[in-house]
């Protein structure tokens, strides 16, 4: 480790996941001289286009959005000051179910073992002593973030002998509980989940009990709106944005996750990603 920085590396599907689930930390390691890497799997060409268009409707043009999403999403690295920002460039699979899942050249299509060689070259290029990504189901059954997470672990038994610590992002049930009284409260019209829908909201998520590692960022929260808010073209569907800087930093300053590699030993839980390496 002489000679090199500690790592970071955040692997997520599209421009604004940084700062949803890990904008916290990568400000927060930024800070502290860590060098801070991510990696951006999709061109997130199924986002919203120009005045809200929706991907299918006349007038959305996914390479245009994919264009307005980069210069977003080097925005948003800059406010998080993010050392390097590697974009894999796949095409962005849209939602469960959309027509988009299929086309050859998404993400979702893409072999495992391709994406999975191409994230391990950036591996050895790095070294990170920490990665983070989603769980085996994208935190919510996003295509995209599935196969972030299988194109991550695949990666790491390629490079395993890097060894770094690994960790899968997550939310506490407790939190998820709150973040459905907060959406009734800025939205006091939305119509109640129909009974299956409920049941999968719930399963979001962890039981507080289970959430390894607790990462206090509220130092950085401000930073993290400012990196949300940079993804304007998608601001339709970025809901904390509503909040305001006071209420998001109170609900959105504890990031949360889930260990799942590790050699140095560190006790948990733990309140830091780097706790045994430094």
């Amino acid at each position: 480790m002489a000679g090199r920085p500690l790592t970071l590396m955040a692997v997520h599907a599209h421009p604004d996941d940084e700062a949803t689930g890990t904008g916290g930390v990568l400000a927060r390691y930024a800070a502290e001289g860590i060098r801070t890497v991510l990696v951006t799997c999709t061109d997130g060409g199924c986002g919203d286009g120009p005045g809200g268009v929706k991907p299918g409707d006349p007038g959305h043009d996914p390479a245009a959005v994919a264009s307005i999403r980069r210069q977003e999403l080097e925005a948003s690295c800059e406010v998080l000051k993010i050392s390097d920002l590697e974009m894999l460039g796949y095409a962005d699979s849209g939602m469960v179910g959309w027509p988009s899942n299929d086309a050859p050249e998404s993400f979702w299509q893409t072999p495992v073992e391709k994406g999975a060689a191409r994230l391990a070259e950036l591996m050895r290029h790095y070294r990170p002593d920490v990665v983070v990504t989603y769980d085996e189901n994208g935190f919510y059954g996003h295509p995209d973030h599935i196969q972030a997470h299988r194109i991550t672990m695949a990666a790491l038994e390629m490079t395993e002998d890097l060894a770094p610590k690994v960790y899968w992002t997550t939310m506490p049930r407790s939190t998820m509980r709150r973040f459905g009284e907060l959406m009734r409260e800025f939205n006091p019209d939305m119509p109640e989940p129909d009974p299956a829908e409920a049941a999968a909201l719930a399963e979001i998520g962890l039981p507080d009990d289970e959430i390894t590692t607790w990462v206090d960022t509220t130092a950085f929260s401000g930073q993290k709106f400012d990196a949300l808010a940079a993804h304007a073209s998608q601001g339709e569907n970025i809901f904390f944005l509503g909040m305001g800087k006071e209420r998001f930093g109170e609900f959105m300053g504890m990031e949360t996750f889930v260990r799942v590699q590790d050699t140095t030993g560190a006790a948990l839980p733990e309140s830091d990603l780097f706790a045994g390496l430094r």
